[in-house]
C-alpha cells in the first residue's frame, strides 16, 4: 500500500465561518442552556466543571485510586506553590538555534500542576501560582522560532498552554485577553499554517504526531479563545485532513480476521513504539477535549480510533500484531524527494510508558461500556500516572499533561453501553480564588458525571465482545477508507 494514494486530496482545511453545530455535528437533544446558543463551555478542555468537582470529592473521601494519582501530583516537584517562572522573550526549538524551549515546557507543567492541584485542594496558593506563571509568559513571548521543530513546540506548548489557563480563566488576576492574545498569535496560527502548508514539504513528509501535534493546538486554541471557525477546522482535518494526522491516515487499516478482530493498524506503528505512543496520546487528547464540548470524534467512523488504540496497546504488551506495508512519500514541495518503505511492525519494550492510557480506556470502557481488554491491561500497568517531571528530563517526558489516574479515572455511567453522543459540559465556572465546592453529580446526557460512586476496577479480559447499538463495525482486513 502507497500511503500517497490513500491520503485524501480534499482540502486541508475548510476555512468556513459555519458554527461547530453544522461542521461538527453537536447534539441538540439534552444540552444544556449554556450550550444553547453555540457558546463553549468552560472550564471545557480536557476537564470539566463536573471532572474537577469529582476529583476533589473524591481524594477528599479518601477514594481509590485518585489518592495515588493525587500523591503523584503532589509529589513532583512542578506542582509547588514556590515555582517561579521564567519566561522568555522568543523561545527556540531545533538544531542551530540557542534552544530554550526546556525552559518553556517547564512552566507551562507547572502551571498546569498548580492549577490542577488548586481544584483538588481549593488552597488559593497554587491558583496563585499557575496565574503568576502564564501572566509572565503572556507579557513577555513574542515569538516560537527554530528549525522545523518549531511546529513540534508550537502544537504541544500550545495545546497543554491553553489547558493551564482554561483552569484559572475565572480567577480575578489572570489577563486573559492578554493571554489569549497570544495563545493565538504564537502558537495557534503557527499551527494552522503547518496544516495548511506543512513547512513546504509533501503532505506526508510530516508523520503523525506532528499533525496531529498541531491539530490539538487548533482546537485547544479555538475553544480556549471561543473562535467556532477555528474549532470547526480542527475537526474537520481529523475527519478529511490530508496529512497523516487524519483519522483514517494515522488508523489506515481495520482489521477483522481472527485473532486480529477489532484492532486497527497505527501507522507510526512501523515507526517506532515512542512515537505511537505519543501519536495515540494525542489523538485521545483531541478526541477528549472535542467530547467536552459536545463533538463526539471518539466514536466517529465506527469508533475507528478505539480499534486504533487497542492495536498500540496490545503492541505495546507485546503481542502480536498484523501489520499492512505502506510507503510514505517525502521531501518538499518543488525540491528533494524520496520515499519510505515500511513492512513490519517495530519492536518494542514492554516497560516503555506515557501517561496516556487512563483518559482512552475511561472513556471507551466506563463511559460507553465497551470492551478494550488491551487498553484496561495497559491502563493499569501505567497508573498510578504522574506527568510532566516523572517521565524523565527530556522533552519526551513532557509531551502530555498527564495525571489520568487522578483525572480521568470515573464511574460507569447511566449512559454507558450506547452509542449516545456527548452533551457539551454546562458552564458553571467559578471563581479560582475560592475553593471548588463538589456539585451534584449525574443528569441526562452528562457522560463525565461519577454516576454510581463505584471506582473504577482494571481487568485484564481477553478477547473484544460484540458492542451494543453497531458502534462497532469491523471492516475486512486491508480494507482501505477515505
Amino acid at each position: 500500500m502507497h500511503v500517497t494514494r490513500q491520503i485524501s486530496r480534499r482540502s486541508m482545511l475548510k476555512a468556513s465561518g459555519a458554527t461547530v453545530a453544522a461542521t461538527a455535528g453537536l447534539v441538540a437533544a439534552g444540552r444544556p442552556a449554556a450550550a444553547a446558543d453555540g457558546a463553549f463551555a468552560h472550564p471545557g478542555l480536557l476537564h470539566t466543571r463536573t471532572d474537577l468537582d469529582r476529583m476533589a470529592a473524591k481524594v477528599k473521601a479518601g477514594a481509590a485510586p485518585y489518592t495515588a494519582g493525587f500523591a503523584r501530583l503532589t509529589a513532583n516537584r512542578h506542582a509547588q506553590s514556590g515555582w517561579q517562572p521564567r519566561p522568555q522573550a522568543v523561545v527556540y526549538r531545533g538544531s542551530g538555534t540557542p534552544e530554550n524551549y526546556t525552559i518553556l515546557y517547564n512552566d507551562i507543567h507547572a502551571a498546569y500542576q498548580n492549577a490542577l492541584r488548586f481544584h483538588v485542594t481549593g488552597e488559593s496558593a497554587y491558583a496563585d501560582t499557575a496565574v503568576a506563571i502564564l501572566n509572565a509568559w503572556s507579557s513577555t513571548l513574542t515569538a516560537v522560532n527554530g528549525s522545523a521543530d518549531r511546529f513540534l513546540a508550537a502544537g504541544l506548548y500550545g495545546y497543554q498552554f491553553a489547558n493551564a489557563a482554561e483552569l484559572v480563566r475565572d480567577h480575578a488576576d489572570f489577563e486573559l485577553s492578554r493571554f489569549q492574545e497570544m495563545l493565538s498569535k504564537q502558537f495557534g496560527a503557527m499551527s494552522d499554517d503547518f496544516l495548511v502548508r506543512h513547512n513546504g514539504a509533501v503532505v506526508s513528509n510530516y508523520w503523525t504526531n506532528w499533525d496531529l501535534a498541531n491539530m490539538a493546538c487548533v482546537l485547544a486554541a479555538g475553544i480556549f479563545c471561543d473562535d467556532r471557525a477555528q474549532v470547526a477546522r480542527a475537526v474537520d482535518y481529523f475527519k478529511n485532513g490530508a496529512g497523516l494526522g487524519s483519522i483514517r491516515n494515522a488508523i489506515p487499516d481495520v482489521y477483522d480476521d481472527g485473532a486480529d478482530a477489532g484492532l486497527a493498524e497505527w501507522l507510526e506503528a512501523g515507526r517506532d513504539q515512542g512515537h505511537a505512543l505519543l501519536g495515540v496520546g494525542l489523538m485521545g487528547t483531541f478526541c477528549e477535549m472535542a467530547w467536552n464540548q459536545g463533538i463526539d470524534l471518539y466514536g466517529y467512523d465506527d469508533s475507528r480510533f478505539l480499534k486504533g488504540a487497542q492495536y498500540v496497546a496490545k503492541w505495546s504488551l507485546g503481542g502480536q500484531v498484523p501489520f499492512t506495508a505502506n510507503t510514505r512519500r517525502k521531501g518538499a514541495i518543488g525540491g528533494w524527494s524520496g520515499s519510505e518503505t515500511v513492512t513490519a511492525a517495530a519492536g518494542v519494550d514492554p516497560a516503555m510508558t506515557r501517561p496516556i492510557w487512563a483518559m482512552i480506556a475511561n472513556h471507551y470502557t466506563r463511559r460507553r461500556g465497551l470492551s478494550a481488554p488491551y487498553l484496561t491491561r495497559i491502563a493499569a500497568k501505567a497508573a498510578p500516572e504522574g506527568g510532566g517531571g516523572d517521565y524523565g528530563p527530556n522533552s519526551g517526558g513532557f509531551d502530555q499533561l498527564g495525571f489520568g489516574t487522578l483525572t480521568f479515572t470515573r464511574d460507569r455511567t447511566s449512559t454507558a453501553g450506547t452509542s449516545a453522543s456527548p452533551s457539551p459540559a454546562a458552564s458553571t465556572p467559578a471563581s479560582a480564588s475560592a475553593s471548588p465546592a463538589p456539585s451534584a453529580q449525574g443528569g441526562r446526557g452528562d457522560l463525565a458525571a461519577t454516576g454510581s460512586g463505584d471506582v473504577v476496577g482494571w481487568t485484564a479480559a481477553t478477547g473484544i465482545t460484540a458492542l451494543a447499538g453497531g458502534l462497532l463495525l469491523l471492516r475486512r482486513r486491508g480494507r482501505r477508507a477515505g
